[in-house]
Parts: structure tokens; sequence; C-alpha cells
């Protein structure tokens, strides 16, 4: 079974996040890291791959420095991967990032095409969807516990109420949650093998992607402001004096927690 897995280079998640005043696009100069969301993607693709077999391919858009993110996942253990980098691609939203990924999947053998349920700069989970829809594939989503029997999957789907299991022919596209499985740390040897994995490279011209849709002036939303989160207001010391009970119930009650 072929599976292509997109993965995506986001900040850091412990780096202090901002956007630059001038474009509102989030500030990249921080250290980034492969999408931790992506990162389970790519474990249950190595997981089916070690029971159905296939090859597993690793599709990212982002910049050129986003090879660190791609190597990763080929240290985990992706046979081959595929970064989609150009210019004409910054500040591309959602429905622009799906309409690329899209063309470039189309461009290889995918029985399943694999995401993390969402990316934790953006935060849209809107992209497999997206996906999907050019596609022409079905989806399932937020997907706890995936099998595949023969050219079907059998996937529970998590809900507000529980679980539901769905049987699905593929080509499919598939979204996982954190927790799906322990993603493995790359080996040593995993990560020298990484250096010697191919990455094919791909810009927009060489998918058949209208520049004009793409990027910061094609796309469909826009940040009109942004402020920053109000300082973090000293908490209230309550010294137990016999009377910490009442202290603790008036000041819910000023509150109007309870």
């Amino acid at each position: 079974m072929d599976i292509v897995v997109c993965v995506k280079q986001v900040v850091d998640t412990e780096a202090e996040k901002r956007l630059d005043p001038a474009t509102w696009r989030l500030d990249r100069s921080v250290n980034c890291i492969l999408n931790p969301y992506d990162e389970y993607a790519v474990e249950e693709a190595l997981l089916i791959k070690e029971v159905a077999g296939g090859q597993v391919t690793v599709l990212c858009m982002g910049p050129d420095d986003a090879t660190d993110a791609v190597r990763k996942a080929l240290a985990m253990g992706a046979d081959e991967a595929m970064l989609v980098s150009d210019a004409a691609l910054a500040g591309s939203d959602a429905q622009a990032t799906a309409t690329v990924l899209a063309a470039a999947i189309k461009t290889v053998s995918a029985d399943l095409v694999l995401f993390g349920c969402r990316s934790t700069d953006g935060e849209t989970g809107a992209v497999p969807a997206a996906v999907a829809e050019l596609l022409g594939r079905p989806l399932l989503s937020s997907l706890s516990k995936v099998e595949v029997d023969g050219v079907a999957v059998r996937v529970h789907r998590e809900t507000d109420e529980g679980y539901v299991a769905y049987t699905c022919p593929t080509p499919a596209v598939i979204s996982v949650v954190k927790g799906i499985n322990e993603p493995r740390y790359p080996s040593m040897k995993g990560i020298m093998t990484a250096k010697k994995k191919p990455v094919a490279q791909r810009d927009v011209a060489g998918l058949g992607v209208d520049a004009t849709g793409v990027g910061l002036a094609g796309a469909k939303t826009r940040v009109l402001s942004a402020t920053e989160p109000p300082p973090r207001e000293a908490g209230v010391k309550i010294e137990d004096d016999g009377s910490g009970a009442q202290q603790i119930a008036d000041y819910l009650t000023s509150a109007k927690l309870v």
C-alpha cells in the first residue's frame, strides 16, 4: 500500500510566537520543528506499511529550510520525500495549501493520504478535508485507530460521544489524533540513512498550479488586526488563620464562580 504523509514545519511550540505587523504573517525566524501532530501521522503510516507493505512518501509545502522537518520524518523510517518550495507560496492560507498539496499528491501513487489532525501554528484543521475534496476522495478525520484490510481501511473516529467505527475502500484521505500511537524516536542509524534518502524538489509551475491563486495575494482569508494577550495578573494569596475556607468561598462568590 502506497502512503503519502503530509507534514508541516511549524514554529517550535516552546518559542515565543509573533506576527509581523506589516504582513500579519507568523514570524518564522525562530526555531522551527516538525509539527508534533504530524509525527503521529508518520508513525501510523509506518505501522500500516509494516502490515500491508508498500512505500511511505513524505510531502511538505514550505521554505527550503523545511527540509529539516522532512529529514526527521525520513529518519523515523519514511522511504522518500517531496518538498514543494516556491517564493510565490509565502503567505498561503489553508485553501491554497490544500490546492498545492493535492496537485503534488496527483503526481505520485497514493492509496492513502495521511495527515495529523491539525498544525500547532494555524490550528484550522481544515487542510485534510480540503485536500480530500480536491482529490475527489473520501475523508475520515480525527481517527484514533486505523487498520488495513486488503484494499479497505477500518477506523475508529473520535467524537464527543465516544468512538464511531467506519470501513472505507481506498484510495482515501485520513487524519489522525494525538495519542493514536507512540511516535518512534529516530535512531542514529535512521538519522544517517535519512541524509541519503531522496527529497524531490517541486515548485508551483512544475505542479501546474496557478501562482495567482496562492501566496498572500491569492489568500481568501486575511488577518485584519492582532493584539498581545494581556499580562497575567497576580493571584490572590490566602493565609489560612482558621478562616481560609470562608475566604475561598467569598473569593469565588465575588468572581461569580459559584
